[in-house]
Parts: C-alpha cells; sequence; structure tokens
C-alpha cells in the first residue's frame, strides 16, 4: 500500500526559454505563469476545482503583482478560495515553491498542488532616484495644481537619471559573473574546460529539441500585440556551437585575465514552469500514474564573501544522506548551469577529499558524476534560465529522461544568490 503523504509528481509543463528582449519580451510575468498552468491543467484534464494551493517563485517582481501566484492562479480558472502565494529564494525560488508544496501535502494540510515558477527580465522595475521619489510622494499629496507645480519646479536634472537593476550581492558588491571568475581561479577552473561544458550544453540541446524531447515539455505562447506568432521552442540554443567560435569570445567580467564569458554562462532570459504535486494516494485514486516522487532535498548555505556559488556542494550530501542513497546510485543529474565554472567547481569540490573533510566533515568524497549522467538534455547555458522557473523546469526535465531510459533515481541541484543552493533526489516506478 502506498505512502498516502509521499510526494507524486504528477506532470511538469513550461514555456519556451527566450532570450529577454526578443520573443516573449510583451508577455508578462502573470501570462507567463498563467500559460504554463492552464497548459498543465489541460495536460492532466483536471478539474482546477481540485487545486488546494498555488506557489509560485519569482525573482524579480513587479510593483503592480507581488503576489503573482495569486494572479497566475486566477487567471488559469482555478477557484479563488484556493489560496496562493509566491516566494523568493533567488534562482532556487520554483525549487522552495515546489519542496513548499511538498511539505503542505505531507502535513496534511493539501492534497493538490500546482507549484512552479516564473521571471521576465524583459519588464524589470527600473527606479528613480530616492529624491525624485520624495517629490513625487510629495506630489501626489499636493491639493492642488499649483503646489504640484511648485513641487517640479525644484527637480534637477540629476533627480531624473534612474538607478539601473543590477544582479550583484548586496553583501559583498560583486555580481555574479565576478563570482564565478572568483570561483575559477580560486578552483584553477580553465577557460577551456568552461567552453567545452558550455559546448556540450549546447550540443545536447539541439539534439533534445531535434528528437522532441525538451519540445514535450513546452507550451506554445502567443506574444501581444498581434498573437498571431506564437512562441513555441527555446530560442537560445545554437545547434551550431563549436569550441572554436566559443573560444573566440572575450571574458565578461575581467577583461584582462577572466575566463568567464557569455558563452559559458547563462543568460538572462524570459519564461515560466509549473509541475502538479499530489499526494501519492490522491493520484492514484484520480487514475493518475505519476511521473516520478520526491524522495528528499536539503538546503544549505555558505558565506557569499567565500565561493558564493557553491551552495550545492553542502546540499547535495545532505539530501542523499536523506534518501539513504550515494551519488553512486543516482542515475542522472539535472545540475543547474548559472556559470560553467559554478559546475565545474561544484563537481570539483563533491570528488574532492580535502573538500570532504574540511567543509563537509565527511571521512570520503561525496562522489564523481559521470558526464554523460549529468544534463543529458542540454543546461542553463543553452536552454536559458529565467531565475523564478529554472527548478520547475530541471525537475521536468529529469522526471521525462529517466522516464525515457527507464531509470530509478534522480538528482536536481541548483546555486542560488547568497550563497545558497538546494538539492532534490527525486525518484521514479514503472
Amino acid at each position: 500500500m502506498s505512502d498516502p503523504r509521499r510526494i507524486a509528481i504528477v506532470a511538469g509543463c513550461r514555456t519556451p526559454f527566450a532570450r529577454s528582449g526578443t520573443s516573449l519580451r510583451n508577455v508578462s510575468a502573470v501570462e507567463l505563469g498563467r500559460s504554463a498552468v492552464v497548459e498543465l491543467l489541460n495536460r492532466t484534464e483536471l478539474d482546477p476545482g481540485l487545486v488546494d494551493e498555488t506557489i509560485f517563485g519569482q525573482v524579480i517582481p513587479s510593483i503592480k503583482t507581488p503576489n503573482v501566484a495569486r494572479e497566475i492562479a486566477l487567471g488559469a480558472g482555478i477557484p479563488p478560495r484556493a489560496p496562493s502565494f509566491t516566494v523568493n529564494r533567488a534562482c532556487a525560488s520554483s525549487a522552495q515553491a515546489i519542496t513548499a508544496g511538498a511539505e503542505s501535502i505531507r502535513s496534511g494540510h493539501a492534497d493538490v498542488i500546482v507549484a512552479g515558477g516564473v521571471e521576465t527580465l524583459s519588464d524589470v522595475p527600473i527606479l528613480h532616484s530616492r529624491r525624485m521619489r520624495d517629490r513625487m510622494v510629495a506630489m501626489s499629496k499636493a491639493r492642488s495644481w499649483k503646489a504640484k507645480a511648485r513641487m517640479l519646479l525644484g527637480v534637477r536634472a540629476r533627480d531624473l537619471v534612474p538607478e539601473e537593476p543590477a544582479i550583484a550581492e548586496p553583501s559583498t558588491g560583486l555580481s555574479m559573473g565576478q563570482s564565478a571568475e572568483k570561483m575559477a581561479r580560486e578552483n584553477g577552473i580553465t577557460r577551456q574546460a568552461q567552453d567545452e561544458l558550455a559546448c556540450r550544453s549546447h550540443v545536447r540541446a539541439a539534439a533534445a529539441t531535434a528528437d522532441g524531447r525538451l519540445g514535450s515539455e513546452i507550451c506554445a505562447v502567443l506574444p501581444p500585440p498581434a498573437y498571431s506568432q506564437p512562441a513555441t521552442e527555446d530560442n537560445f540554443i545554437r545547434a551550431d556551437t563549436t569550441l572554436e567560435a566559443l573560444a573566440k569570445l572575450p571574458p565578461a567580467f575581467d577583461r584582462k585575465n577572466g575566463t568567464v564569458t557569455a558563452g559559458n554562462s547563462s543568460g538572462l532570459t524570459d519564461g515560466g514552469a509549473a509541475v502538479l504535486l499530489m499526494a501519492d494516494e490522491k493520484a492514484r485514486a484520480l487514475g493518475y500514474k505519476p511521473l516520478g516522487y520526491l524522495r528528499s532535498y536539503a538546503y544549505a548555505a555558505l558565506d557569499p564573501r567565500e565561493q558564493l556559488l557553491m551552495g550545492p556542494a553542502y546540499a547535495i550530501p545532505k539530501a542523499l544522506d536523506r534518501a539513504s542513497l550515494t551519488l553512486r546510485e543516482i542515475d542522472l543529474v539535472e545540475m543547474h548551469e548559472a556559470f560553467a565554472a559554478q559546475v565545474l567547481s561544484t563537481l570539483q569540490a563533491l570528488g574532492s577529499d580535502a573538500f570532504a573533510r574540511e567543509k563537509l566533515g565527511r571521512s570520503a568524497p561525496v562522489g564523481e558524476i559521470d558526464p554523460e549522467r549529468l544534463n543529458a538534455c542540454g543546461g542553463s547555458i543553452a536552454i536559458g534560465h529565467p531565475f523564478g522557473a529554472t527548478g520547475a523546469r530541471l525537475v521536468t526535465t529529469l522526471l521525462n529522461e529517466l522516464a525515457r531510459r527507464h531509470a530509478w533515481f534522480g538528482l536536481v541541484s541548483i546555486c542560488a544568490a547568497g550563497g545558497m543552493g538546494v538539492a532534490m533526489v527525486l525518484e521514479r516506478e514503472e
């Protein structure tokens, strides 16, 4: 008899992942998320009235829709009585949505949950200076047009200069790319090794697109204003990528001595993704055969002033221990590729005696990952990385590939800003 609180992942679905400013630039975060959820409900033929809760991750919210999960749920036809909330754990945000949903199911508070994430980096909020904001607030409170005009007379040109958005650590002032450069330098990760990983990511993603593996998880999106040309494929993937082409790209963050380039990094991306979670007993009562199950998960963190994106190296052994598995028993691994340097640093740490002893307090390394088992359909460098949506995409891709190979155990890992990381162990049954 199945455990009624075992967390079943019934299905997953996503929009295309598009380079910001391209095919999805006019599609709101709400619409991206709604598209994924509507398609998820349609594919599973689930009555929206059975959804107990919707949880979505988003990293850079719009001031107009701070709880994007609620707007997505209402737009997708989920009844208003079903609550919704939005989470932010940086690039692990949709993983957080999934594990939050899992805990709600495990505790008996829900049976059916839609979890996912969304990001539109084509539409990031741009802030005025603090001085200009203060004036605008004062203008809104002024009782007459004459008083409002007096407020405007004090505005200077410098007040109109916007505060540019930056993907940087508040605690260190370093951008993600600069942190990746630091990791590459301290861990001896070469430019060639980074380019080789990036090239492999594109080659595998192109193959998985050509044979329909990635396409099977994608729903079409009709961008406004014309609504006539559907976006149906990821547009970062380059089937013609070569090591020679990657080697010609200049360093992006350390112009003189750097090894991190636009080619071996993930790019700014728009997209949404969703998965359907159920208590196993509920899924079977409704006639579903789950894609797989969440066996365990773990979050970890380290000082951002150290190696910022090394969180997965700390989370993976915890998740494996909680699953009572070793890395050798894992059939496939989906490791988020924020930067090739970050992936290679994590792989190096997992196989290191010194890291095991000094950082993990373990007597032996966690283990090595066979490149053939890693990111079988390509990774974020090729497919794209909408911050809030990547975790749900990784879970969906991994479970689909496990099924295709008739394999049993999978591992997802994601690095996140703030020195955080998450790992999830998934399993499936024939």
